[in-house]
This record gives C-alpha cells, structure tokens and sequence, in this order.
C-alpha cells in the first residue's frame, strides 16, 4: 500500500463521512480492524506502550518501530503510525526508519514529553519541512497540535479563541512545511470547522469515550478520525471483565 493510496483517502470527504482509522496496538487487533473492513489504519503510541508494558511516551524507538512493522505486516491496507515527536531522529533517519516497516504515514507532535511544553512551532515547521524534503510524496504527514492539552500554558490556558488562533497560527506554519494534515488533539467539535476552513488542510479529531461519534466529529468539520490509544483501552476493559468472571466462577 502507498502513500498515495492513504493521501487520496482523505480528499472528498463528505460531512459526516470522514476516514474513519481505528488504532492497532498488535499485529491480531489489526487483522481485526482490516477484516471489519476499515480502509486504512493508524497505530496509537499510547496503546502499543501499554500493550509492550510502558507507559505512554517512554516506549523505546526500537520497540515502537518493531512493533509497527509488525502491524504492518499482518495487513493489506494502507498503516499510518504515530511516532510521538519523532524520538530524536534526524529527519532522514526517520523517514528511513519509517519507511522500513512498511508505514505510509506518521504522526508528529510538537510538544516535549519531558517538559509537558509546546516546541517552538518555526522550529516545529522546520522539522517537519525536512521530513518532507526527506519523504518526498511518499510519506503522510499528520502534524499534531498540542494547544489544547491541558497544562500546555503557551497555548492560551483556557481562553478557547486564543488556543484556536495559536492552532491556527502553528496549523498554516506545518501546512506551508508540506503536512497532509493536521491534528489539533482535543480540539472542542465547536472549532474543528473553523481550524480547517482557516488551515486549509483535512483535519485529524479524536474520538474519545462519551463524546460525539466518529461520523457527528465528520459533521463538525473533521476528514479524519483516530481514537488514540482508546481502543486499546477499551479491550483491555473486557480482559478484566474476563478475568473477574474467571476468578469468580
């Protein structure tokens, strides 16, 4: 599967149609999702950490690329991967590293896990322009934008309006660097119209428990939608169910 085969995936998209890509965290639970009939899928760092026995955003960047290769592997549809900030890796390196498990797209944040702080969103787009001119066309590039986690104080605190202009602001820099995308995590549904109509680019909203579907998300402006490493938490869910029921019978 190509990058090219992902890019046109997200292009058309109508309202309350957007790509819908479920998060793997082993090669099994992606044959799951590929048999279900999802087109594309996309690896969540935060599930494949729990599931390799780390904590989010501590796995090892050996463990993380072996495991989406191995992901990669099992399917024959086209496998985005978040790689967190990228581990530190020249841009050559890791578009290199990317391209050897068979990934045709990747997700990069820009805020520090060590710090919990915003990087520097020029620096940001400088990175992801040297991915770019590494990756050529054959790399999606979803650029994440942290500005409304919580505690990223850089980003506006709690003013709703000065996080969305920050977003957008950080948005047009990574549009202009080459991303396919943008991911403006935990974005409220109310803006995600506004970030793509100002950005310009197909924008990634998550899908968390008890918020609006994946199709209602589509409705309020996203071409795209990943649940992080919800999925994952949810099955783990039923495996204690499972094991309560065991121990108890």
């Amino acid at each position: 599967m190509t990058a090219a085969a992902l890019r046109a995936l997200h292009r058309g998209r109508a309202a309350g149609d957007p790509l819908v890509l479920p998060g793997p965290w082993d090669a099994e639970s992606a044959r799951i999702f590929a048999a279900a009939g999802f087109p594309a899928l996309a690896t969540p760092s935060a599930g494949i950490a729990a599931a390799l026995g780390y904590a989010d955003g501590s796995t090892p960047a050996d463990e993380m690329f072996a495991a989406v290769a191995r992901i990669v592997r099992a399917v024959d549809v086209p496998v985005t991967a978040d790689l967190e900030a990228g581990y530190g890796l020249p841009a050559k390196e890791l578009v290199e590293r990317i391209a050897a498990t068979g990934a045709v797209g990747c997700n990069i944040e820009d805020s520090d896990h060590h710090t919990g702080t915003l990087t520097d969103a020029g620096r940001q787009a400088d990175r992801l322009a040297e991915i770019r001119a590494a990756a050529g066309d054959g790399l999606v590039i979803n650029a994440r934008i942290d500005v409304f986690l919580p505690g990223r104080s850089d980003s506006g605190g709690t003013d709703l309006a000065a996080q969305v202009e920050e977003a957008v602001r950080r948005g047009l820099r990574y549009a202009d660097a080459g991303a396919d995308c943008v991911y403006p995590i935990l974005a409220p549904p109310e803006v995600l119209r506004e970030l793509a109509d100002r950005i310009g680019l197909p924008v990634n909203a998550i899908a968390v428990p008890g918020g609006p579907s994946p199709r209602e998300l589509g409705a309020a402006g996203a071409s795209r939608v990943t649940f992080g490493g919800g999925l994952h938490r949810r099955a783990m869910a039923t495996v204690r169910d499972v094991a309560e029921e065991i121990r108890t019978a």
